[in-house]
């Protein structure tokens, strides 16, 4: 297998993360992205998706353009990782409505990246919850805590749900029952 595109895209994201944290974790913010491209890869070996999988956050959250990844890894990886990029400057609520809907309609290789990401995050959650309960919630920007952060992971299974015949979309799905319980939470929005 030809690694050079994961490699170079690897090296990218760990210069474009250089320095940052991960939020409440204590550990450098590229062991995310990395864990990310390590879920893609159970399901792939395809190099443009596991690079957009190590560089899904390179445009979100540091100064990395798109144009900049289209020019360094083509076109295909440049629209994975735009999928994966959240839209800025909306209320909290509003930006992941979109991203939601933009999951729900991608394409099979988009969401496998999305998947990567998102269970990435929500194996954080549930560590987290685990071991914090309920305080854990605080960390989160989400206006209602734990209730929004319920409701978006869950509308984030049922967008993705075209992977359900993949082991990371069951791992998804187990980590949202045994950290918000089987009864999803009174929708109020």
């Amino acid at each position: 297998m030809d690694t050079s595109l994961f490699d170079k895209a690897a090296q990218f994201a760990i210069e474009a993360h250089r320095g940052g944290e991960r939020r409440g974790k204590g550990f450098p913010y590229i062991i995310h992205p990395m864990e990310a491209a390590a879920i893609v890869a159970t399901v792939t070996n395809d190099p443009e998706m596991l690079a957009a999988a190590i560089l899904h956050d390179t445009v979100e959250d540091t100064d990395v353009t798109i144009e900049k990844i289209e020019e360094q890894f083509g076109p295909r990886v440049a629209r994975l990782v735009h999928t994966e990029t959240a839209q800025k400057g909306a209320s909290w609520r509003a930006r992941r409505e979109v991203q939601i809907e933009r999951f729900r309609q991608a394409d099979r290789d988009s969401q496998i990246v999305a998947l990567g990401d998102k269970l990435s995050n929500l194996r954080a959650i549930a560590l987290d919850y685990h071991e914090l309960g309920d305080a854990l919630w605080s960390r989160f920007h989400a206006p209602e805590g734990k209730k929004d952060i319920e409701w978006y992971y869950r509308s984030l299974g049922a967008a993705l749900a075209a992977l359900a015949d993949t082991a990371p979309h069951r791992e998804f799905m187990s980590l949202l029952e045994s950290t918000f319980g089987t009864t999803p939470a009174t929708e109020t929005h």
